[in-house]
């Protein structure tokens, strides 16, 4: 994926979000009301940024390099 994501604004909110909730899991996170309000955020940004995720194989790619991200900055 050629756009950088941790830089923006979603990204940002949605790691913040994920520190607060106390969550252990990233993917629990996700599955919430505010996980997922701000996932969808950073999907719609990802479709301005040229970003197709329309195919499966991209999505899941997609949501696994957030996790693993939201991973990272959780324990910063």
């Amino acid at each position: 994926m050629d756009w950088e994501f941790s830089d923006d604004d979603a990204f940002i909110a949605l790691c913040d979000a994920f520190k607060e909730s106390g969550e252990d899991s990233a993917l629990e996170f996700l599955a919430n009301g505010e996980g997922e309000f701000h996932f969808q955020e950073l999907i719609q940004n990802a479709s301005g940024e040229g970003i197709d995720l329309s195919d499966s194989d991209e999505m899941n790619t997609f949501q696994f390099e957030i996790l693993e991200m939201m991973e990272k900055h959780r324990s910063r």
